[in-house]
């Protein structure tokens, strides 16, 4: 450790800088140069390198042994040596990465005997464009291929311009030594210096994708999140299918369940009419303001049949977004509020819930099932996740949330809370009725004033609207429902 050297390292403030300072340093495994170094043949790279001594088979034979019985052996020795001290040379390095940054190509190509199996990845088979060009969601439609086996990808600049200029920079003379060195300059960059430039742009380029899907992921999942509530309404949610049939639930103003049932108005039952009595009778007996209609399979066909039934007050219908609705009704989450509910059952309640208040129903969910991402299984996980729950959290205490009715789930992500604290409220709340004011917080366990201080803010008291009271719908959304106008008798 030199002062010059712990300078440097003390003042490098780039990542890959400073990889390039150790590198020389850096243990490595068994290479060619190093046997080559075994062999004594270190000092004959030297004298080469300097190109100073033009005469390299002269200079060769002084290095002849057992080890090294050709001139060709120690020459070749000697150009391994020669090779890695060049692919150590920061100065050559950062040249090599200049070539990449300005004009790096991104190619891929079909692997062959994969035509089959690559068919969605048609558009790739013998693909190339500029780098700096690609697109994130191109780059990981590559990657993903090259996962799989199907693709080959590349990354790299015109080869004979960044040899060129490396030439311009180590060559001196055009005598034999030279040449030696030409030769050696030249299997360096094949062989050291593109692939380990290449797998840095590689993973660059990686990285960069993934911050922007994972931008888009995040700007979708807040804007599903803060999509304006319906509000305390008394709603039927209907998860539709066509052999199954549509799978009906009555929910209350704070989302529990009223009464389930199944319709069958689409092939192949077509009991239309059956599905139409239930449908009125269940709106009338349990006073529904505004139905849910999951937008799967089926989806239209039930919203054309709800839009076309009389009811006996106004009723508006909504379609929603069913996004994650199967991976909730399977959740652990579900499980332990439905016990004795089918699986279908609990998707059709997830959909009513959702149009009443998409914040509170999606954060049960992990944020990666609603789907609004894109590659986002082919992202970094560990950034995806954070910067997913980094969201709900913001969106939750951006909004606040109605202390009395809010679930465990959701209590969760506010400021101050955790899951024990959250369990520890609704529980109080189960015991106590409703909270009457936020200074009831101070009698839940466990709920320290540091605690009340940071999550006070963000938790709502105010009393249920009046369920029937239709002018608190909301006339628009933005993205987890479409509204169609009101029917009425």
């Amino acid at each position: 450790m030199t002062p010059e050297l712990r300078s440097r390292i003390e003042n490098c403030w780039d990542p890959i800088e400073l990889e390039d300072i150790y590198l020389p340093y850096k243990p490595k495994r068994k290479t060619r140069a190093s046997m080559a170094r075994e062999k004594g043949l270190e000092p004959l790279a030297t004298i080469i390198f300097e190109q100073k001594n033009q005469n390299a088979e002269q200079l060769a034979k002084q290095y002849l042994t057992e080890d090294v019985p050709t001139l060709e052996d120690a020459l070749q020795g000697a150009r391994d040596i020669i090779a890695e001290w060049i692919n150590e040379d920061e100065q050559v390095r950062q040249k090599v990465r200049y070539a990449f940054r300005k004009g790096a190509q991104i190619s891929s190509k079909l692997v062959r005997g994969k035509e089959e199996e690559a068919a969605k990845y048609q558009d790739y088979f013998a693909f190339s464009e500029p780098l700096k060009n690609c697109p994130s969601h191109r780059l990981l439609a590559m990657r993903r291929g090259e996962d799989e086996g199907l693709l080959r990808i590349s990354i790299e600049p015109e080869a004979e311009e960044v040899l060129y200029r490396l030439e311009q920079f180590l060559l001196r003379g055009n005598g034999d030594a030279t040449k030696q060195v030409k030769e050696a300059l030249h299997d360096c960059y094949d062989r050291l210096l593109s692939p380990s430039i290449e797998t840095e742009f590689r993973n660059e380029a990686k990285e960069k994708a993934d911050t922007e899907a994972i931008n888009i992921f995040v700007d979708n999942l807040r804007q599903l999140l803060l999509a304006p509530p319906l509000g305390q309404f008394r709603v039927m949610g209907i998860d539709p299918g066509f052999r199954t049939g549509c799978k009906v639930v009555m929910l209350n103003e704070f989302g529990d369940l009223l009464h389930n049932t199944v319709i069958y108005p689409h092939p192949p039952n077509s009991d239309e009419y059956m599905a139409r009595r239930i449908l009125q009778d269940n709106v009338e007996k349990y006073r529904i303001t505004a139905i849910a209609i999951g937008n799967g399979t089926a989806g239209r066909e039930t919203m054309d049949l709800c839009k076309d039934i009389v009811f006996s007050h106004p009723v508006n219908i909504f379609m929603v977004s069913e996004a994650g609705a199967s991976i909730y009704s399977a959740s652990e989450v579900a499980r332990e509020e439905f016990p004795d509910l089918d699986l279908t059952v609990r998707g059709a309640i997830s959909i009513g819930r959702r149009l009443m208040d998409p914040l509170a129903e999606l954060v049960k969910l992990d944020p990666k099932s609603i789907g609004v991402g894109q590659y986002q299984h082919d992202v970094n996980q560990v950034k995806l996740k954070e910067s997913l729950d980094r969201t709900v959290e913001s969106c939750v205490n951006a909004v606040g949330i109605n202390l009395n009715t809010a679930s465990k789930h959701l209590l969760n992500y506010v400021s101050g809370l955790g899951p024990t604290l959250a369990q520890n409220i609704v529980k109080y709340r189960t015991e106590n009725g409703q909270f009457e004011s936020r200074q009831q917080l101070k009698k839940v366990a466990r709920m320290g004033e540091k605690a009340f201080e940071q999550c006070a803010g963000f938790l709502r008291i105010r009393s249920a609207e009046n369920p029937l009271d239709n002018s608190a719908v909301h006339p628009e959304s933005y993205g987890i429902v479409e509204k169609w106008p009101r029917i009425s008798a």
